[in-house]
């Protein structure tokens, strides 16, 4: 195992990764996430329970609950990575790494999971308490 960070200066991105075998598992900032995601250069799939998920989730996040993941199931990396994320990132981490060891290419997951993504201020689906109806969280 081989653990540094890369730094991509042009872009003031700094990512963690991990050398697994011959794949690598990158783990993403949630600015990282968020600016690779507005630009639609990553599928992020959150492993949280469908219960989870319905009460508020990151908007077009598909969803692989982490009790029927399934690594060969998920889709090629060919275009866009595929970012795993969570509750607190502790599920994801533990999902890219059954992935990788499946024999899946480079995975990443998003570092500190949706608490921090809603810490950050970042927009979402949330749940309206007095209808029960999603609502945008800006």
């Amino acid at each position: 195992m081989h653990v540094e960070w890369l730094c991509n200066g042009s872009e003031g991105i700094t990512m963690k990764t991990e050398t697994i075998g011959d794949k690598t598992l990158e783990t993403w900032t949630v600015d990282e996430v968020a600016q690779a995601f507005a630009a639609n250069e990553i599928v992020l799939i959150d492993v949280r329970t469908p219960q989870e998920y319905m009460f508020e989730h990151i908007e077009g996040a598909l969803l692989m609950p982490m009790a029927f993941f399934r690594p060969e199931k998920l889709p090629g990396q060919g275009e866009k990575r595929i970012v795993l994320h969570c509750g607190s990132g502790v599920r994801s981490d533990k999902m890219a790494r059954m992935a990788i060891e499946a024999g899946i290419g480079n995975l990443a997951h998003m570092e500190g999971g949706f608490g921090a993504w809603k810490a950050a201020k970042k927009p979402y689906i949330g749940t309206d308490m007095g209808s029960g109806a999603p609502k945008k969280v800006d």
